[in-house]
């Protein structure tokens, strides 16, 4: 492991310890030398070490889903990373993710550490990456989806919000509305209110405390939320 994924290691909080900690143990165990001493610290506050172990341990879940890895969802992981982190931190994520993918994944029991550690707006930036991940290679598999179904409900992420994200990727007849939890019933006066709402929730600002990069990442979403605006505003011909 290089010298930029001894962040990783070092930065671990609660991820360290429950079903998430075993795993990574078994992975970093496998990845680190010997003589590199692991910190840890318990709390409750999410580090990028933490967001990033829990992150590689979801994505490997998503991945194992159909029964085959593409290089297409290994390319979306390390371009997110790269993205992120750097290319040597980036290269340290794929190794850890190749290790977890060789071991059966307690998906209940890692939901309900995510849960009860991580906050909200993380969960909802976990989600939009798993999302990504799936449909990387041009399409998403239904038993992809059934586990992104089964995380986002485990980790407590509201149905609306799930599927908001779900329709960032899904693109169906009323992704646009679906993507600002509203109705295509709904009125001009009401979209322009869920479209704030949405934009506040979405916000990069939410995931401040992840460091600079994650909250560059998030600003995806952000962009989906004023994408489906847009296109509503065209279709009504509004302002």
């Amino acid at each position: 492991m290089t010298k930029y994924g001894k962040w990783l290691a070092g930065g671990l909080g609660w991820a360290f310890f429950g079903p998430v900690g075993g795993l990574l143990g078994f992975a970093l165990g496998s990845m680190i030398d010997s003589s590199v001493k692991v910190e840890t610290l318990r709390s409750q506050q999410t580090g990028r070490g933490d967001f990033a172990a829990i992150l590689v341990i979801l994505v490997a879940a998503v991945m194992k889903a159909d029964g085959k890895v593409l290089k297409a969802e290994l390319d979306y992981v390390k371009r997110y990373f790269v993205k992120s982190f750097g290319e040597e931190a980036a290269k340290d994520v794929i190794l850890l993710l190749r290790e977890v993918l060789k071991k059966d994944i307690p998906l209940h029991e890692v939901n309900y550490q995510i849960r009860a550690n991580l906050d909200y707006s993380s969960r909802l930036q976990l989600l939009h990456f798993l999302y990504g991940v799936a449909s990387s290679d041009g399409h998403v598999h239904q038993t992809e989806l059934d586990v992104i179904d089964q995380i986002a409900a485990g980790i407590g992420v509201l149905p609306k919000d799930a599927q908001s994200i779900k329709s960032m990727f899904v693109v169906e007849v009323d992704s646009a509305y679906k993507i600002l939890e509203i109705e295509k019933s709904a009125s001009n006066d009401e979209v322009k209110k869920a479209y704030r709402r949405m934009a506040v929730k979405y916000h990069p600002d939410k995931v401040s405390h992840l460091g600079d990069d994650m909250q560059k990442a998030a600003n995806e979403k952000f962009q989906k939320v004023n994408e489906a605006y847009e296109k509503i505003k065209k279709e009504r011909n509004f302002s």
